[in-house]
């Protein structure tokens, strides 16, 4: 069964795909039927330059339990830089 759960959102940062680094500018998170994944359903991550066109996008699929894992790790990596990590968007 199709979930059709996406979320969107604006994000500052860079990715790397078959041309070299690229800017991205949104992100879609969505739970689905991976393309590629040997996984029933999957937490689907697009990382997108949308002025620059498909060609610019990083795509991951993870198990449920690996997206609860990364979300965990970015949490504490967060956490642990402090102040760093406040106000660094754009930086």
């Amino acid at each position: 069964m199709c979930t059709y759960v996406t979320e969107r959102t604006s994000v500052v940062g860079s990715g790397k795909g078959p041309e070299g680094w690229f800017r991205l500018s949104h992100a879609t998170v969505y739970f689905d039927h991976p393309f590629h994944a040997p996984l029933e359903h999957s937490l689907n991550i697009d990382f997108v330059d949308e002025q620059a066109g498909p060609g610019k996008r990083v795509a991951v699929e993870l198990s449920p339990a690996s997206a609860r894992a990364l979300v965990a790790c970015i949490e504490a990596a967060l956490a642990a830089a402090g102040p760093l990590a406040d106000g660094a968007e754009g930086s």
